[in-house]
């Protein structure tokens, strides 16, 4: 049995590098040939990122697939040897919180590389050493704090009930809804300084597009993201009349009046055709295929490493697989998701009057050119990774002739969350 769950895990790194290999090598190909939507230069230079940035993940597989064949094989019974405390209970929290803590300490490398590394060469990184440490600390303690408390409520639910890992989902699929809640306020709390938007026109141009849509928000803010990035993006968190706009200070920066109320008519869409739920519902089913895969594992795996099935266990391989029933849900939720931004752009151009197809389109080359997006991708790579279709396809299904995109605007220096 535990050289099924090795070779599972093992089928599924390969899979994952060769998407990242196949990926590299589209790009290489295609970025030397004729730009399109960016200048040549930005087309090579977002050619060049987006290749940087699949080397490195595929340095990143290779040591995750080390660190699984590690814990495995010996590191969960060595975190069992030497962690035992007053009861059985902190026993099983402290088991589970070491395994988070040993794994994000090992993924620090990586996090530091991207941002002051490749982000940097790229122009993307605006963060000193300070304010990086500054966020890595508030988050590391964020999760220790409420890690051990999710990690509580599991084991509590595990030891007391016979369907655990049915009441296991239940609960944190509770848990979610309430981050995704609640999100807005904890990061406006730690990491970003959020202030009311202050053009009075613009906030209330805003709030005539909610109103046509019947969205009802606490107030439309402003990020300071550029403290840190360079990236433009948007995003509406909360659920009821607790909902927040937040713009990202960059985005009004780059983008024009008529190309934000776009980039803002395009998330008003997601709200009236309610992605917010359908989204939670594919993330709900995705919780409920691992609770129930894990809940009904044989004995037989247990016995192989040398352990006792106890709460702490449990939960330690659930985090292992976790990136794989991800991987293999991700082609669903791409498909899914893909079709909703379709649904999204359409309402958004309708939202902008008779130029917002243009006025979108022009918002959207311009998150292309930005972010850096190098706009081709290779069929397997959208397949297995992509959650927004292709800007091209974006583009072609909005009716916009690539000629009529103001060209002119796009010379800043190149994919947002829209």
């Amino acid at each position: 049995m535990l050289t099924i769950v090795v070779g599972i895990y093992t089928l599924y790194v390969l899979i994952s590098i060769y998407t990242s290999v196949m990926q590299i090598g589209f790009i290489n190909n295609a970025k030397r040939k004729e730009a399109v939507l960016l200048s040549q230069a930005e087309f090579l230079k977002a050619g060049n990122y987006a290749v940087a940035k699949e080397k490195l993940s595929i340095i990143s597989s290779f040591v995750d697939y080390i660190v699984f064949i590690a814990w495995i094989g010996f590191g969960i019974s060595i975190l069992h040897d030497n962690l035992l405390l007053a009861n059985q209970e902190m026993t099983n929290i402290a088991l589970v919180m070491s395994f988070i803590v040993i794994n994000s300490i090992i993924s620090l490398p990586f996090g530091y590389y991207e941002k002051f590394v490749l982000d940097a060469k790229f122009d993307f990184n605006k963060s000193s050493m300070g304010q990086w440490l500054k966020d890595t600390s508030i988050s590391f303690i964020m999760t220790l704090v409420l890690g051990s408390l999710v990690v509580f409520g599991i084991y509590e639910i595990i030891v007391n009930f016979s369907l655990w890992w049915l009441w296991s989902f239940v609960f944190i699929f509770t848990v979610v809804i309430l981050i995704n809640m609640l999100y807005p306020t904890f990061r406006a709390m730690f990491f970003d300084k959020l202030t009311p938007l202050k053009d009075e026109n613009l906030d209330s141009e805003i709030k005539v597009l909610m109103d046509k849509t019947g969205f009802v928000s606490s107030g439309v803010y402003v990020s300071d993201a550029s403290k840190r990035d360079a990236r433009l993006n948007a995003y509406f968190g909360g659920f009821g009349k607790a909902k927040r706009v937040v713009l990202f200070d960059t985005l009004i920066e780059k983008l024009s009046t008529k190309e934000l109320l776009a980039v803002l008519g395009h998330e008003l869409g997601h709200f009236a055709h309610g992605d917010i739920y359908k989204n939670i519902f594919l993330v709900g089913a995705m919780l409920f295929a691992m609770f129930a895969v894990f809940g009904n594992l044989p004995e037989m795996l247990y016995l192989e490493m040398g352990l006792s099935q106890e709460p702490y266990l449990i939960m330690t391989l659930l985090m292992l697989f976790m990136p794989v029933l991800g991987f293999v849900m991700m082609p669903i939720m791409g498909v899914v998701s893909r079709h909703n931004e379709y649904e999204a752009d359409k309402m958004g151009s309708e939202l902008g009057g008779p130029a917002g197809g243009i006025e979108l389109a022009n918002a959207l080359t311009k998150l292309v050119t930005e972010n850096k997006s190098f706009p081709l991708s290779h069929p397997l790579y959208i397949f297995f990774h992509y959650t927004h279709p292709p800007v091209l396809e974006r583009l072609k299904e909005l009716g916009v002739d690539l000629h009529d995109i103001d060209k002119g605007s796009l010379e800043g220096t190149c994919e947002a969350v829209l």
